[in-house]
């Protein structure tokens, strides 16, 4: 039996909307559960002394997450269509996308990592504009100061600056004069916060906050085997379809290779990132679930065969699993 995905690349419109009622109803099993009442996560002291009406309130929190993970996903597909990551319109990096958040049930009360998404999101679409120019530091600058502003409310995510300028090397846009403004991008936020704590409270020990947030300690006994074995499974999928990406490439043009080796190696710098601080995992998740739900999209959307509506199928009910074992305990 062939399984086809003509209709989910390209769904009607009674079709996406029932598709992302699907994902928004796994989303909601938190509210059937005690799920809900999870601690909501906040990623240091900025993000705690910003947020202080929403501690307790974990209702508030997840519809808030909720509706900024649908507006990341549909940014998305903005990027995919602006520059023709697939080549080809498609629906898909939409689903997986919200199929993966829906599952991945601990950052449904992480609003700063969803915040941080976005900005980073914008971040992407300034740098993609870099491509084989070496003097746009205007987009220099305003991609570092997005990130950098994410740092505010996730301090790892600082660590994401020299990632991209490596990306600026895939991009061919590395000069002195794109590499400063980055830079400049990237003190400006810190500079402007760290001046004002300093000034709010001129006794505070700045750098004890700061390598307080950088704690890494972390207990994997923490993690049960059913996420083990998703995790394992979900990666098995991701290596499938980079490997998918890499044949399909070849028949993309240079400017669309370039981008996706970029997200190739920004998902693999999140990935170890994501280890080195295990203790904020959580706050990577949704980046990477960013990345693997463009890297996946590509070869289920360019090569419609059955090895590939299996897979599709399989990613599918591993997620759907997942949200069913969560109320299972072991």
């Amino acid at each position: 039996m062939k399984i086809s995905l003509k209709n989910f690349i390209v769904p009607s419109i009674p079709l996406a909307v029932l598709l992302v009622g699907a994902c928004i109803a796994m989303w909601m099993t938190d509210f059937a559960g005690s799920f809900l009442n999870l601690p909501i996560v906040h990623q240091n002291a900025l993000a705690e002394k910003s947020l202080p009406f929403f501690s307790g309130n974990g209702l508030l929190v997840n519809i808030l997450s909720l509706i900024i993970t649908i507006l990341n996903s549909f940014l998305i597909a903005q990027i995919n269509n602006k520059f023709s990551i697939i080549r080809t319109r498609t629906f898909l990096p939409i689903f997986c996308f919200l199929l993966l958040m829906s599952s991945w049930y601990p950052t449904h009360t992480a609003l700063t990592s969803q915040f941080a998404l976005t900005l980073f999101i914008f971040a992407v679409f300034n740098f993609f504009n870099m491509l084989r120019d070496n003097k746009a530091s205007e987009q220099a600058f305003l991609g570092s100061l997005l990130i950098s502003a994410s740092s505010l409310l996730i301090n790892q995510f600082i660590f994401l600056i020299p990632v991209c300028w490596i990306g600026f090397v895939i991009f061919q846009s590395l000069s002195l004069r794109t590499f400063l403004a980055s830079v400049m991008g990237t003190l400006a936020p810190w500079i402007l916060y760290l001046s004002t704590i300093y000034l709010l409270n001129p006794t505070e020990n700045l750098f004890q906050l700061f390598s307080a947030n950088l704690n890494h300690n972390f207990n994997f006994s923490t993690f049960t085997p059913i996420e083990y074995i998703y995790a394992g499974l979900m990666t098995v999928i991701l290596i499938i379809s980079v490997v998918g990406v890499s044949s399909m490439s070849r028949n993309d043009a240079i400017h669309t290779r370039n981008k996706l080796n970029f997200l190739l190696f920004l998902l693999v710098s999140l990935a170890i990132l994501s280890v080195v601080f295990m203790n904020q995992f959580i706050s990577f998740l949704p980046l990477i679930a960013f990345i693997y739900a463009l890297l996946l999209s590509h070869p289920l959307t360019l090569s419609q065969n059955n090895f590939y509506g299996i897979l599709f199928t399989v990613f599918c009910i591993l997620n759907l699993a997942f949200v069913v074992f969560k109320y299972i305990p072991l």
